[in-house]
């Protein structure tokens, strides 16, 4: 052999060398197994064959770049290649339980397997993701209660457990989440009260669970930044207290559809609850006058208190809110004639302050549709003219 020909040889040796350690199985074992064994609890018949799963073949390496036939999708690793960083699933209806080996991938920053059919417990072995930064398990058919030890997950920014079946009460420990900022259990069967929050939540939603009790303020301390509350279409009881609405960052509020049978507002203050754009405490059992409070929010856009039992006039100050354009008054017992300002054209507010017991509220105007109570109603509710409506 000449030593040209020796010398070629040898850079294709070494190119070979080369080519091999960079598509070699690079994924941590540990990681691979993990893989594996989430496949593996998916019911086969469940994983059509267009599907990111479908994918999934073990005979090459997950993490080996490029992936042109096996793992297209669904499946993230570091830059390194080394470490699983995220699994995130299409919506292909997925069938199967969590397996508790998803603990092995401990640098997941992301798992979301929204809009699928999984079922069964989250397991509590979750709680070694401590990287874990977004879990997202919404439009699922989950189950028991949330495992405490999800609290342990000290990275979480984002939890979206919505549209599933959970049960049983929340973790006393929740506000151990210290880096939360998105907390969304809607759509779940969850019960008891709330716990204390955790501190840097902006977005709070439990929409259509069977949470009870009052609202309680321990819950809400230290929350300087939270945003939007959604906690309608539950059965929360009592008095909505004047603290709620002056959390400094509080934008968005939706208590409809509740037992709430009071509220109490406070004028807002440099810095507490300036921010309040949408209230809607609709289809609750609140009694007492309407609280002209709440034009003295300055941002407030939309405000519902439709079907209480409100009572008295309507404040004149929801005329003088040049802020309000949308306001539902409707199915209380409010009487009196209504704010001038509110029924001009120039106002530009529409809603609803309709059945009720106004005088001066004319058909013709669109805000006072649809028609006022019976006389008869009215004078019921109010016992013969004197007293608060009775239920």
């Amino acid at each position: 052999m000449s030593d040209l020909n020796f010398h070629l040889l040898l850079l294709l040796l070494q190119f070979s060398l080369f080519f091999t350690n960079h598509v070699q199985a690079l994924t941590s074992p540990s990681d691979i197994s993990a893989l594996k064994a989430f496949k593996a609890s998916i019911k086969p018949s469940s994983i059509p064959s267009w599907s990111c799963l479908a994918s999934w073949d073990f005979t090459t390496d997950p993490c080996t770049l490029p992936h042109r036939i096996h793992f297209t999708c669904g499946v993230t690793c570091s830059p390194d290649s080394t470490r699983v960083t995220q699994i995130t699933l299409d919506p292909a209806g997925y069938s199967g339980t969590l397996t508790p080996q998803i603990s092995q991938l401990t640098h997941l920053s992301t798992l979301d397997l929204s809009d699928n059919s999984f079922f069964g417990p989250i397991p509590s072995s979750i709680s070694s993701l401590f990287y874990l930064q977004t879990l997202t398990l919404r439009s699922n058919s989950f189950s028991g209660s949330l495992t405490p030890s999800i609290t342990k997950l000290k990275s979480l920014e984002s939890l979206d457990i919505s549209h599933n079946s959970l049960t049983g009460f929340l973790p006393n420990s929740l506000s151990s989440l210290s880096n939360l900022r998105r907390l969304d259990l809607s759509y779940n069967k969850i019960t008891g009260s709330l716990p204390r929050l955790p501190p840097k939540l902006l977005e709070l939603a439990l929409k259509r669970n069977a949470l009870s009790g009052p609202l309680s303020k321990s819950s809400f301390d230290g929350l300087t930044q939270l945003e939007v509350v959604e906690l309608s279409e539950n059965s929360l009881s009592g008095t909505l207290q004047s603290w709620f609405f002056l959390i400094p960052s509080l934008q968005q509020v939706d208590l409809a559809n509740n037992r709430l049978t009071g509220v109490e507002i406070a004028r807002p203050s440099s810095g507490r609850g300036g921010e309040l754009v949408a209230v809607d405490l609709g289809f609750n059992r609140i009694e007492g006058y309407a609280p002209a409070n709440f034009a003295a929010f300055p941002r407030l856009s939309s405000l519902s208190v439709r079907y209480n039992r409100l009572r008295g006039k309507i404040p004149v100050e929801y005329g003088k809110n040049k802020s309000l354009k949308r306001l539902y008054l409707d199915g209380n017992f409010l009487n009196g004639q209504p704010p001038p300002a509110l029924l001009t054209g120039s106002s530009g507010i529409s809603g609803s302050l309709g059945d009720n017991c106004l005088q001066g509220c004319p058909a013709s105007a669109q805000l006072c549709l649809p028609s006022q109570k019976s006389n008869a109603i009215c004078k019921q509710a109010y016992g013969g003219g004197r007293g608060r409506p009775r239920s």
